[in-house]
């Protein structure tokens, strides 16, 4: 019995192995080499068996050597920048190929909302930003990617904090009240506009700049951004399109072996610039000529140098990808860990994501993609804020600081005064903590059915949820009043959860040989909730103990809570556009988009948003063809209207609020007619591409109409106290000529130059107003209680500068101002007129050597921080700005807001300059390798006095925006970086 299984599975095993060697018998090999249209060898090139996961990549001399079946008649070569190849291996045993570089200035896709189309078939005025492209070095949201990239596009950071918001417009500012930002849209998914970070506004420090919302978003995971400018390209997102569109696209797996991608970089950051105040001996020297017998403390110190540091920055990233022809994957994983330059502030990053595109069925019709994206943010922030009055926050407590004042007495304790008195800043610094952890998920499901060729049904359902919890405290033994002594704690939570269903289905099919048509027609969905509360109390036994663990200490009296649920929003849309192609040379494009919000007054729940744009490809015309020189030119015009709905849940009802004791109050007014913003625009431009291709770029002019303001005044009495929203009469002209030029200048087999310059020239103005005066710009500090500096009025671009003229000082050193300061007048404003951005590249053989750099010109900024912060008044106790010395004035001149602090922002900023060697394959593991270097913000030139010329402090007035208003900002940082990137 033994014997009969012993024989019997010898049998089985040796039929196994013949058959093994029968079909390895019939597998081949075949070998290849892959190289560019110039006959440069392409290592790293993907080698894939079409219809199979096997496959392989080249080597450093562009061969590769792979084992096929029997049945495998086709090879897919693919490299990024090429265009894709099926080579037959039909009775072959070895393959030349020769790919061919992308035409990037017509064939690549361009996403348009709701669907792609080509880069020659574009109607409206549309920007594509592609990861090669990207700025280099430390980046906390996508919005600094694109930085002087695209033509029309200003992205202004807000402050030098890590993850702190930036300032984004496309074409000029529009709404006075309502939201300016564009509206952003990942993988289809358009997103809130807000984060779920608890605000907080500390005693005597005032309230900390907002984060960015996208600092979910891991910079590594992102393939393009594309920015739709013009009404033509953002009528079909209607009521959110106002202010332009940002599409984000995220990296998709490709179809071959799994493919295992890393980077890891590391950077140091220093400030940019210090400002120039007294050092103690200067001081001194100052206290003696203006005859002070006090303030000289006996000691040499530097505030600012108390509070600084070299801040490192570490970033990892890992991303897996791989798949067939009928599933494919993506999975990544990063960690950003960013230390500020201000000790105690830093921004810790996890993200990870997975994404997927499957096809079920023989037929292949049938297919689900998804995308699901998580993040958690840690902030640690710094005692930074936008409105600090008299004390001032950690920057201006810093710039003051007396330099003969010591920082730590002798026994190594703070040197701190009595309450009231200036603000030890290093002891500032210890004394607050403040951190905030949010987490985010975005999660997508996207089903679609091919009917046929040209049919396709697809769904997406998406929901987007954060948490943000936030815990502070100051300790009490800093000199801060109504905080020394005594201890101040706040814990606050916010939770935003945005829901969108989007139905839609499309059409594209070559009717006959000359005509094509290409239409879609949806319906979406969208609800907005937020909701938050919040706990801070004063007065804590010790500062042993972190104050929010014990938030139950103080007295009753001392504590106060508070919570909120914003009225749900909920928006409806009816969505459809055509686009007609006759001979690939005249496109015509229709859109029209129908929303109901219900934001609105129930007269108007709902606005229509058209919009229409052709295009006349010239090049296809019998006269051009052939031509040598000119390879491409079209000629695009569109107009349309858009809308703006970014104001308050519950603005168009009336509202109550609780308050103590279950007592009530009306907070806002009813207003049943409060209807949509509306932007209409005419978009008119020039594509084109000459010399082979070398030299290619745009020319767009625009004019922009924005109407029916959104905008909220206090109720008229006798009504109770509360808000009004109504529509303002008058109309915020943008208009403007954008020009985007790139070419290689030098283009040899181992050499090429690249050099791409974008221009845009604006112009804003409101029109047509005869409202009531509107003031914002808050000017804060010392000495300027309820002060601003910006007024809107008719005939005058918005945010212009409403201050008294000052005309220098009389000869008892005290100001002199036109009218003797009994009139202010409309001066300058803070909109630049031009801006300018230039991107070049060398590649060199293995080495690439890139440079950006972007400027703005034509407008002035005001410099709160010179006039209330370092003013001649100060010397005796605080420290004073080293440029007044000298200029006559008088200690006793009062601090007064006036032109004397508005400073010409002309600047032009070395963004990045990144120096890269691709290494290439390094062995059989390691693919792709590189090395980088990175310098970033490496010089600004500029005659502005302050941090940075590209500031802008967030100094609102009841919600009406400011702009150009530097306030003691966290300074910009300057970093250097060194980067390794592989793959396995």
């Amino acid at each position: 019995m033994m014997k009969t299984r012993l024989f019997r599975h010898l049998f089985l095993c040796t039929c196994f192995m013949l058959l093994q060697g029968l079909l390895m018998a019939q597998n081949r090999t075949v070998t290849g080499k892959v190289t560019d249209d110039k006959g440069s060898p392409i290592p790293g090139a993907s080698v894939q068996i079409k219809g199979t996961k096997t496959g392989t990549t080249t080597d450093p001399d562009g061969n590769f050597k792979v084992s096929v079946g029997p049945s495998a008649n086709t090879l897919i070569i693919s490299f990024i920048g090429q265009t894709a190849q099926e080579v037959s291996i039909a009775n072959k045993t070895h393959v030349d190929v020769k790919l061919v570089a992308e035409n990037t200035t017509l064939t690549d896709v361009v996403v348009v909302g709701y669907g792609t189309t080509r880069k020659k078939d574009i109607t409206g005025a549309i920007s594509q930003v592609k990861a090669a492209d990207f700025n280099r070095g430390i980046t906390s949201a996508p919005d600094q990617l694109i930085q002087g990239k695209v033509s029309g596009l200003m992205v202004l950071n807000n402050s030098g904090a890590p993850g702190a918001s930036t300032t984004v417009r496309i074409r000029g500012v529009s709404s006075v009240r309502s939201g300016n930002q564009p509206l952003y849209v990942i993988d289809g998914v358009p997103l809130d506009g807000r984060v779920s970070r608890p605000a907080i506004n500390v005693s005597g420090l005032g309230q900390t700049p907002d984060a960015n919302p996208l600092n979910f978003i891991n910079s590594s995971d992102i393939a393009s951004m594309d920015v739709l400018k013009d009404a033509s390209a953002t009528a079909i997102y209607g009521s959110r399109g106002a202010n332009g569109v940002i599409i984000i696209t995220t990296k998709k797996g490709t179809p071959g072996p799994t493919r295992l991608d890393v980077g890891y970089s590391v950077g140091a950051s220093n400030i940019m610039k210090q400002l120039d105040v007294l050092d103690a001996d200067e001081y001194r020297a100052a206290l003696k000529t203006y005859n002070l017998s006090g303030g000289d403390y006996g000691s040499s110190s530097n505030g600012m140098k108390s509070i600084l540091r070299t801040g490192i920055t570490h970033n990892i990233n890992v991303a897996m990808s791989g798949g067939n022809e009928t599933s494919r994957y993506r999975a990544s994983f990063g960690v950003q860990d960013q230390e500020g330059i201000v000790k105690k502030s830093g921004l810790k990053k996890y993200t990870a994501t997975l994404n997927g595109q499957n096809k079920f069925l023989d037929s292949k019709k049938l297919g689900i993609d998804y995308n699901i994206m998580a993040a958690q943010t840690t902030e640690q922030l710094a005692p930074i804020t936008n409105d600090a009055g008299f004390t001032g926050s950690l920057i201006s407590m810093a710039l003051q600081w007396n330099p003969t004042m010591p920082i730590r007495n002798t026994d190594g304790s703070f040197y701190l005064l009595g309450e009231g008195s200036p603000v030890n800043p290093a002891a500032m610094s210890e004394a607050y903590d403040d951190k905030v952890n949010i987490s985010y998920v975005l999660a997508s499901i996207s089903p679609y059915y091919k009917f046929n060729d040209n049919w396709e049904y697809r769904a997406l359902y998406s929901i987007n949820h954060q948490v943000g919890k936030r815990e502070t405290q100051v300790a009490s033994f800093i000199n801060i009043p109504g905080v020394m002594k005594q201890g101040q704690a706040y814990y606050g939570n916010a939770e935003l959860t945005t829901q969108l269903l989007t139905n839609t289905l499309s059409f594209n099919k070559q009717i006959t040989s000359a005509f094509n048509l290409n239409a879609v027609v949806g319906h979406e969905y969208q609800k907005f909730d937020y909701s938050g509360m919040g706990l801070g109390a004063t007065g804590f036994p010790t500062y042993a103990v972190k104050y929010t663990d014990i938030l139950q200490a103080p007295t009753q009296a001392n504590t106060n809570i508070s919570s909120f649920r914003n009225p749900s929003s909920e928006l409806q849309s009816f969505f459809g556009r055509a686009t007609f192609n006759l001979y690939d040379k005249y496109i015509l494009t229709g859109t029209l988009r129908a929303d109901g919000s219900s934001k609105f007054g129930s007269n108007n729940k709902y606005g229509y948003f058209p919009s229409f744009a052709a295009k006349w490809n010239i090049t296809g015309e019998d006269f051009l063809k052939g031509n040598k020189t000119i390879n491409n030119l079209a000629l695009r015009v569109g107009y349309g209207a858009t809308g703006n709905q970014e104001f308050p849940a519950g603005a168009a009802q009336e509202q109550y609020g609780l308050g103590a004791s279950g007592s009530a109050a009306l907070t806002n007014v009813a207003n049943p007619n409060l209807k949509w913003e509306s932007s209409k625009q005419f978009n008119a431009g020039v594509d084109f591409s000459l010399v082979d291709n070398r030299i290619y770029g745009s020319v767009d002019y625009f004019y922009k109409n924005t109407s029916n303001l959104l905008f909220s005044f206090p109720a008229i009495q006798p009504a109770p106290a509360s808000t009004y929203w109504i529509n303002l009469p008058g109309n915020v002209i943008n208009n403007g000529v954008e020009v985007s030029l790139k070419g290689d200048i030098v283009r040899k087999k181992n050499l090429i130059w690249t050099l791409g310059v974008n221009g845009t020239f604006l112009h804003n103005e409101l029109k047509n107003y005869d409202g009531p005066p509107v003031l914002t710009g808050a000017i804060s500090g010392q000495g300027v209680s309820g002060a601003t500096s910006q007024r809107l009025a008719n005939g005058y671009p918005l945010n212009t500068f409403y201050l008294r003229k000052f005309e220098g000082f009389d000869d008892k050193g005290q100001a002199v101002y036109a009218d003797n300061g009994n009139t202010l007048y409309y001066l300058t404003n803070p909109n630049p007129k031009m801006l300018l951005g230039i991107n070049t590249e060398v590649v060199f053989k293995k080495w690439v050597l890139a440079a950006s750099g972007h400027g703005a010109f034509g407008h002035e900024v005001y410099n709160n921080t010179a006039n209330t912060v370092l003013p001649i008044g100060n010397l005796g106790s605080r420290n004073i700005a080293r440029s007044i010395l000298g200029n006559k004035e008088a200690l006793s001149n009062p601090i007064t807001v006036s032109s004397r602090y508005l400073e010409k922002g002309n600047f032009f900023k070395l963004d990045n300059v990144t120096l890269t060697y691709n290494i290439g394959n390094v062995g059989r593991v390691l693919k792709n390798a590189a090395v980088y270097a990175t310098g970033q913000n490496l010089f600004v030139i500029t005659k502005y006095s302050g941090f940075d010329p590209e500031v802008n402090t967030d100094k609102n007035v009841n919600g009406v925006t400011s702009f150009g208003i530097e306030y003691g900002p966290y300074p910009t940082a300057r970093t250097v970086m060194l980067g390794i990137l592989f793959s396995l």
